[in-house]
């Protein structure tokens, strides 16, 4: 009898089932164990080479693929393939789209290098599994075809976006998204770089991965389907993670934490590091050496809700004027560069060193029959560690996450990494610890959101850049202008949602870490849902960045106003404030304009007038009638 998977693929899928009969050998996986085993080539082995046999007979190896105690552990060879090529998507179809398109950047028709693709895959030894994208019935049903040798990479995805057997497969399965895995293609076609194609057929997504790392397609490659799905259907998939925070006294305050990669997202939903003794380091002064502290003895409680990408489908809000979500993946992508020794953060060192479940680890140095540590990064060159070490962990065994349903946001906040500022080189790393801003002022900030000082996650130059509207604009396949105006009309129906900003590595001459957002995590959950008084916020020297506080205090401890108003830093001082600032107004106005289309809503088209007529943050508030 045949299987149900193909049974139902057969007649809408020609191509497919041309691949799928034709290759030497099929593997139709109904569950991660089968993946698990495939990863190292069979149960019985421990290590693995990924390998490839080229047209000259030459043999490229991809990775290497150790089993450990705790599950898989994957290394690239190329230290380029260690994380993200920001630039590594292209269109390979003709409908509307902002992005790169295949035949512009490669003078040629995408067309033949696609036959060649499924030419390829018919020729090897292929696994192939079900899935859905987004969650319950809010996605679509999806297909994975990837080479058996590369199941480390069906493993990831499964991990990721869950699995449906044959057997949960319906009568009504027909997948509108297809993931084609081809990793030689990198070495044959593209010059070693990373290529990711999507091909978006009148019934049918398709995302062709010409490389193994997971990040631009078993990962970013779903979420791109889901943002063309909410694109048509006029809803986002948002680029964030979200907590519960419970205060001691039991109060309950609810974060949704924006940004581009290496923004924060994970550490949101950290308790913050401390040192041996219990204290938390502020800061340290990177010109007097300086270090400052403070005493928290009982930080707030953290239940998870998602880490990367959240829902905001229509079925699942509530009319109440917050914004609901609810978390996309089965598994979090978690990156552990700041995890550099024993100790950091000893519960997710606990959970991903005696698991209860198999995960899947990237770019951590870790041999056969070992176990994996988190802290073990690979070296990229003699000496450098590798800035983007991963790890895959099941949502199902993280403890105390909020159950797969949707929650509503009372604080949405926006992350930045900034890099030091003084008044001798001067930057944007302005920011004070947090910023409450005006609606109006946040949506801007989801228009330019800045990549930031010293990015892990991608490979990118030093220069300020943008990582495009939302944050999630590296993995659309559509019009920014739709995006914004999506996400202007998903703030303009959450007038109840607050919005604020915050740094991280730096704020001024202080070097931080993230400690910023824990601290302002823990205050204002302690505060409650109340909104701030204008004598408890001060408009920012700089109107992009909306409201300073003029005090916070933690549990009785007073914080250093300079952390909170960059200028009054004597390092800085109003001088070295406002060559930041200008910095910044310079990159919002070469980043806005772009947007100024005819296909703008006209509330959007003002408040960008507004922000390149250089308006103050009064200006700002006036264009929604929510207090900030």
């Amino acid at each position: 009898m045949k299987n149900k998977l193909l049974k139902n693929i057969t007649n809408k899928y020609p191509e497919v089932i041309t691949v799928l009969d034709s290759c030497p050998n099929l593997i139709i996986a109904d569950n991660t164990k089968q993946l698990l085993d495939l990863a190292c080539g069979d149960a019985k082995q421990d290590f693995f080479k990924v390998e490839y046999e080229l047209p000259d007979a030459s043999i490229v190896t991809e990775t290497t693929v150790a089993r450990v105690r705790n599950g898989i552990a994957v290394n690239y060879l190329d230290p380029n393939m260690r994380r993200r090529d920001p630039d590594c998507m292209l269109i390979g179809d003709n409908k509307p789209s902002d992005k790169p398109r295949f035949h512009d950047r490669f003078n040629e028709d995408f067309t033949k290098l696609r036959q060649e693709t499924f030419a390829w895959l018919a020729s090897q030894n292929l696994a192939v599994f079900a899935f859905k994208t987004g969650a319950y019935d809010m996605g679509e049903d999806a297909l994975a075809i990837v080479p058996a040798n590369a199941a480390f990479f069906a493993l990831g995805l499964a991990l990721l976006q869950g699995i449906v057997s044959s057997e949960e497969i319906g009568d009504s399965f027909s997948p509108k998204v297809i993931i084609y895995v081809a990793p030689p293609f990198r070495q044959t076609h593209f010059d070693g770089e990373q290529i990711v194609v999507h091909n978006r057929l009148d019934e049918i997504h398709e995302i062709f991965s010409y490389n193994l790392y997971p990040g631009p397609s078993a990962k970013k490659g779903v979420y791109g389907a889901l943002i063309r799905q909410g694109e048509a259907e006029g809803w986002v998939t948002a680029h964030c993670s979200a907590v519960q925070v419970v205060t001691p006294y039991d109060n309950i305050v609810t974060f949704m934490h924006e940004g581009a990669s290496g923004s924060g997202k994970s550490e949101m939903l950290e308790q913050p590091h401390r040192l041996p003794d219990g204290r938390l380091l502020k800061g340290r002064n990177l010109v007097t050496g300086e270090k400052r502290y403070v005493e928290i003895q009982r930080t707030c409680d953290l239940h998870p809700i998602c880490d990367d990408m959240a829902l905001c489908h229509p079925n699942i809000q509530q009319d109440n004027g917050k914004l609901w979500l609810m978390d996309a993946e089965d598994a979090w992508f978690v990156r552990v560069n700041h995890i550099n020794e024993y100790g950091v953060d000893p519960e997710l060192e606990k959970l991903t060193a005696i698991p209860s479940k198999p995960l899947l680890f990237l770019n951590i140095d870790a041999v056969p029959g070992s176990r994996a540590l988190i802290w073990e990064h690979i070296e990229d060159s003699p000496g450098v560690p590798c800035p983007n070490p991963r790890v895959v962990i099941p949502r199902s065994i993280i403890p105390d996450i909020v159950a797969r349903e949707p929650v509503s946001i009372d604080i949405r906040s926006m992350g930045i990494r900034t890099p030091p500022c003084t008044r001798e080189k001067p930057t944007y790393g302005i920011i004070g610890m947090v910023h409450i801003l005006p609606p109006a002022l946040a949506w801007l900030w989801r228009l330019v959101v800045p990549r930031g000082f010293s990015n892990p996650s991608i490979v990118d130059t030093e220069t300020m850049s943008s990582e495009g509207v939302g944050s999630y604009w590296p993995f659309s396949t559509g019009k920014k202008v739709e995006q914004a105006n999506l996400l202007l009309r998903q703030i303009e129906q959450t007038e109840r949602t607050q919005y604020i900003l915050i740094p991280n590595q730096h704020i001024g001459a202080w070097k931080t870490g993230f400690m910023p957002q824990w601290l302002v995590r823990d205050y204002l959950a302690r505060r409650g849902n109340a909104r701030f008084k204008e004598p408890q916020i001060i408009a920012a020297r700089c109107a992009l960045l909306g409201y300073a506080l003029s005090s916070i205090r933690i549990e009785g401890t007073r914080l250093s106003h300079w952390f909170l108003e960059v200028n009054t830093q004597p390092e800085v001082g109003n001088e070295g404030y406002d060559q930041g600032a200008k910095i910044l107004f310079a990159y919002f106005h070469e980043h806005l304009k772009p947007f100024l289309h005819s296909d703008l809503s006209p509330l959007g088209r003002q408040i960008i007038e507004c922000c390149l007529n250089n308006g103050n943050v009064a200006d700002y508030k006036k264009f929604f009638s929510s207090k900030s």
